[in-house]
């Protein structure tokens, strides 16, 4: 039985562009109904739409303009996921933090994939933060993990964890390339771990 799956971003799209790759080649066998974005100047959407896939533009900025609130926000947004029906929300770069409301409209059945260990450097600016803990002398290496979203940040339980070496003569570029290369293979894995496909 063929899985559905809906995928959240942000920005680039190139943890979106890996899991169309890999479901294009048949090394992941499901479908991506719909990519979503808060922001419209995202580049993941291009990549959709190059890729035949339903987008859906969804911005913050309305409901604050509104004086509505986060929760409805989150509200309406499932409200509009849930007529898909997805086996699995992927957020790939997706930098809103979705609250309980959301997550409860889908089991449990949304992962996040995150630049950092368990436990180190939770929320945003991730890589950058390990970088400059990895100058100061206090880390020898960081990680990306994929994990269950719950609505703490960043502390759900991981389905996936693999460690990032850094080196001296690491830039930032570096290290983010690194950590980049690493995030397109994992993202893929962790939806296969998770639908059992």
């Amino acid at each position: 039985m063929l899985r559905h799956i809906i995928v959240f971003i942000s920005g680039n799209g190139s943890n979106l562009q890996a899991i169309i790759d890999s479901v294009q080649s048949g090394t992941l066998e499901c479908k991506i109904d719909l990519v979503v974005s808060n922001k419209k100047s995202a580049y993941g959407l291009t990549r959709a739409e190059k890729a035949g896939i339903p987008t859906l533009v969804f911005p913050l900025k309305p409901y604050k303009d509104a004086g509505k609130t986060r929760i409805e926000y989150d509200i309406d947004l499932a409200n509009k996921v849930r007529e898909y029906n997805p086996d699995l929300i992927v957020l790939a770069g997706w930098m809103h933090v979705l609250s309980k409301e959301f997550i409860d409209h889908f089991n449990d059945n949304i992962i996040n994939l995150h630049p950092a260990l368990p436990g180190q450097f939770d929320g945003t600016n991730a890589i950058k933060r390990a970088y400059e803990a990895f100058k100061r002398g206090e880390i020898t290496k960081t990680g990306v993990m994929v994990h269950k979203v719950v609505p703490e940040v960043d502390k759900g339980e991981p389905l996936i964890i693999e460690e990032v070496p850094i080196f001296e003569s690491d830039t930032l570029e570096d290290l983010e390339e690194r950590i980049h290369s690493v995030e397109h293979r994992i993202i893929v894995q962790a939806i296969k771990k998770f639908l059992g496909i």
